[in-house]
């Protein structure tokens, strides 16, 4: 009733409704005393709201439901950000996967591997540039390679670069292609290409090991604002990422150690 009566005869309505009084001779009696009638019963029932109190009311109300906006919007864009730590995870431990198995690409074995001379940098005109840019390499059996150049005049270019690289391959010239016949590994070159896939396979252990860390450390900063419970289950989900890529790692260095040794 008091919201009824404060809607229906705001102090602004009796000022417009006394001016038009004052103005209109016929309805000046009547108006005013329903002026001072309204005045000493509103005064005995309740007061009339001072205008600062209903503009500051109207600036808290405004100020609240912005808030309110802003918190929903933060909360909405904090939800995104759990699967992007997991995403982003994956994807360093990934590129440690890549980078691990372009290194032991590089490593020589008893068998002949069309990646095994792409990290020999090969000088022409002045340029370095890595070998498989330069040459298409195939394999024509498990001991023999063929380095096909893109431009023949590179040949003997290429034929210097693979010389002087610590395979110890020593190409041949047939014709607009060079062949490489690779020899058997000697036991102590066995040896040092086993603790070399060993080191491989540690670096890329450390380098997942080094995503999960920073994974963890996102989580660690984001956790005030999620449960609990979902905070855990995004650490066991790191986790398990953690432990599948670094298995992969492990199962790519078995096999080129099994590749070197001939086992």
């Amino acid at each position: 009733m008091a919201m009824f009566l404060k809607r229906s005869f705001s102090y602004r309505n009796f000022i417009i409704l006394r001016n038009f009084a004052n103005q209109t001779c016929n309805f000046s009696f009547s108006l005013n005393h329903f002026s001072n009638s309204w005045t000493s019963d509103t005064s005995a029932g309740f007061a009339l709201p001072p205008s600062d109190f209903i503009r500051e009311s109207r600036r808290g109300f405004a100020k609240g439901r912005k808030s309110n906006e802003s918190s929903t919007s933060i909360a909405e864009a904090l939800t995104d950000i759990r699967p992007t730590i997991k995403s982003n995870a994956s994807s360093q431990m990934e590129a440690s996967i890549v980078a691990l198995s372009g290194e032991l690409s590089k490593l020589r074995t008893g068998r002949a591997s069309s990646g095994m001379l792409d990290h020999i940098i090969v000088e022409t005109s002045g340029v370095k540039l890595p070998l498989n840019q330069i040459a298409a390499v195939s394999v024509l059996d498990s001991k023999t390679l063929s380095i096909n150049p893109y431009d023949p005049s590179t040949l003997k270019n290429l034929e210097s670069a693979i010389i002087s690289s610590p395979l110890g391959v020593a190409p041949r010239v047939d014709g607009e292609r060079l062949i490489a016949v690779i020899p058997p590994l000697t036991k102590e070159h066995i040896q040092a290409m086993c603790k070399l896939v060993t080191k491989c396979c540690e670096d890329s252990r450390q380098s997942i090991r080094r995503a999960r860390q920073k994974a963890m450390d996102t989580v660690k900063k984001i956790s005030s604002s999620y449960p609990k419970d979902d905070m855990k289950r995004l650490e066991k989900e790191v986790d398990e990422l953690t432990k599948k890529f670094i298995k992969s790692a492990e199962e790519l260095c078995k096999a080129k150690e099994k590749e070197i040794t001939g086992g």
